[in-house]
């Protein structure tokens, strides 16, 4: 399985980005990332100075203390999102597990990408398409539930299920399909036409 070492070289840049990306409406002052990521003070200055330098991250000082966040008008800030949320976490987690069985679509709502809450009780946050392992992945989901604190919602069809809901124009299946989305496996175009 790749990973984002096999497009950044730098390390600490692979960690402050997962950090950043991963909880993308948290601020965090350099002491912070340094305790986060667990790498050297002196590293996670320069990869700061240079992301908030490429407009990744912004930055703000407040006090005596400067505070980095990502940038959610950045241009890549979408494409960053996507490549953190394959490569960590959930994502990782279902990509890399054999037991799973066979998806082919897996996406993530882009509040539940960006970690945050959803506007109602019954919006979805993950929609997987394909031949599951039902238990194998509800132990996945509930993991990432005790790490989040929150419960997630999370649908199962197959191919032929996805295909008859388009074709029937399913409310619910377009209630999904009308949201953001950050794709985690397989083509948004074969998801959405």
């Amino acid at each position: 399985m790749a990973d984002l070492g096999d497009i950044i070289t730098s390390k600490v840049r692979i960690k402050i980005l997962e950090l950043f990306f991963s909880n993308p409406d948290e601020m965090y002052h350099v002491r912070g990332v340094v305790r986060e990521i667990k790498e050297e003070i002196n590293a996670v200055r320069r990869e700061l100075a240079r992301l908030e330098k490429s407009g990744i991250l912004k930055k703000e000082p407040r006090g005596n203390r400067v505070y980095y966040w990502p940038r959610t008008d950045h241009f890549m800030f979408g494409d960053i999102l996507s490549v953190v949320s394959k490569m960590t976490g959930l994502g990782l987690a279902i990509n890399s597990n054999k037991k799973i069985g066979n998806p082919s679509i897996i996406m993530f709502s882009g509040r539940f990408a960006r970690r945050k809450e959803r506007k109602r009780e019954d919006d979805v946050d993950i929609l997987i398409v394909g031949e599951v392992n039902l238990p194998e992945l509800a132990s996945l989901v509930r993991m990432e539930e005790s790490k989040r604190g929150m419960e997630i919602n999370y649908t199962v069809m197959t191919r032929d299920e996805l295909e008859y809901r388009k074709k029937r124009r399913d409310p619910f299946l377009q209630g999904i399909l009308a949201g953001s989305r950050v794709m985690i496996l397989g083509d948004e175009d074969n998801l959405v036409s």
